[in-house]
């Protein structure tokens, strides 16, 4: 058994869609398709909770509206009237639970909206295709995922429990596969102990995906994209980006870290932990070879491996009395963090001050400044980018920060960071 994840470009269009067929015909069966939700439809969920949030219900309304339309056209483009009709009836279930969503919704509890409302779409991606699969004549079952992703209430950013997951994934997933047939669910997503919807962080589906392959025992994980591989950046962001044909978990777990968009952070852990090859390959042309990412890979130069985090939140966090930052300080500051699960891309203390880089997530920011500036003098330097560069030239460094201003440098022997304007 394998596991497929496509993303969003992937099915961006009803002509993309069945352009997977042969990618799917073509794979071992049975499979496990994960999937996002298409196109931009994730930015337009979000611009409704950010319009139900605000008070501006009725123009979310009239936004999930359009977006039911844009989804039965698309539906349209790919049925028969007997599927439409099935498929019609199925969509309109969670259009009419978006509905609620936006009246639900309230920026009081923003992230816990965010995840209510967004978390749709993926379920009518599935839902789409999993009829289009149906009517193609392949055997496959869709399955809501959050019946089987048991997660805490960190609302955008959930914690699984583990083995609750894997015993659901047991009982409700094995059995399809079992039988023969094959299984179509969302990424990305999951549910409480009292069944509210949550998200896993942006680019979840990965996780989702490797998750499902730990847990059923895959022989292999394929990522699908609209490039021809692992590249050593982001093409949409840098020229001339190099494709990388085999690297070792070690080596993406750290570019994952830094905040690679190819492979969600928790991703690799359950793929390595299980001895499972992660394959990166073009849905554009399925006879690629990609990028196989495994234990073990030969002797390989690696090129410069680039990544740029935007809409960063640089802060310098100083005692009100100039007295030194100790021990007990970083531990305070460790634990307002933790306690607001706020991971930092990166830190730097010095004799009387802590400098911390973050992800702009305001309502985060909000509360740590809030919490920090009782007992510190906080500064903010906001829409700051973060750059890492693993395996960097100078000439690679200088190059990509020449024209920038430079607010905090670090290097090691291997790995330089950049926090610039």
């Amino acid at each position: 058994m394998q596991v497929y994840k496509f993303g969003g470009a992937s099915i961006a269009s009803p002509e993309r869609m069945m352009a997977l067929l042969p990618i799917i015909r073509d794979a071992k069966q049975p499979i496990i398709m994960v999937v996002s939700a298409y196109g931009k439809t994730t930015n337009a969920l979000e611009a409704i909770v950010a319009a139900a949030c605000k008070g501006k219900k009725q123009e979310a309304h009239e936004m999930v509206n359009t977006l039911e339309q844009q989804h039965l056209a698309y539906t349209r483009a790919l049925l028969n009237d007997s599927y439409y009709v099935q498929a019609e009836k199925a969509l309109n279930v969670f259009f009419t639970e978006l509905q609620w969503a936006v009246d639900d919704a309230d920026a009081d509890k923003y992230d816990y909206s965010y995840d209510q409302i967004v978390c749709m779409g993926e379920l009518l991606s599935t839902r789409i295709f999993a009829f289009y699969l149906q009517q193609s004549g392949l055997n496959f079952e869709w399955k809501d995922i959050r019946d089987v992703v048991r997660t805490d209430d960190t609302y955008r950013d959930a914690r699984v429990d583990w083995e609750f997951s894997k015993a659901k994934a047991a009982e409700i997933l094995s059995p399809v596969l079992a039988s023969g047939a094959s299984i179509i669910t969302q990424g990305f997503i999951g549910a409480t102990s009292d069944n509210a919807s949550v998200t896993l962080g942006r680019e979840g589906s990965d996780y989702t995906a490797a998750m499902l392959a730990a847990w059923l025992g895959a022989e292999s994980v394929t990522i699908w994209k609209d490039v021809e591989g692992l590249q050593n950046a982001d093409p949409k962001l840098f020229p001339n980006t190099v494709k990388i044909e085999a690297i070792t978990y070690h080596e993406v777990i750290e570019m994952a870290y830094y905040g690679a968009q190819v492979i969600h952070p928790k991703t690799i852990k359950p793929l390595q932990n299980n001895n499972i090859p992660l394959y990166v390959k073009c849905f554009l042309d399925k006879d690629l070879p990609g990028t196989v990412i495994q234990n073990d890979v030969n002797s390989i130069f690696y090129p410069p491996l680039i990544v740029l985090k935007k809409d960063q939140v640089l802060l310098q966090v100083t005692s009100k009395d100039f007295s030194f930052i100790t021990q007990d300080n970083l531990s305070d500051l460790y634990s307002k963090l933790h306690d607001l699960n706020i991971k930092v891309n990166l830190i730097q203390n010095a004799a009387i001050s802590f400098v911390a880089c973050i992800d702009n997530k305001e309502d985060n920011v909000k509360k740590l400044m809030t919490a920090l500036s009782k007992d510190y003098n906080v500064l903010s330097n906001n829409d700051v980018s973060l750059l890492t560069i693993r395996h960097y030239t100078p000439e690679i460094l200088f190059d990509l920060t020449k024209s920038r201003y430079i607010l905090l440098e670090q290097k090691t022997r291997h790995t330089v960071q950049v926090i610039m304007k």
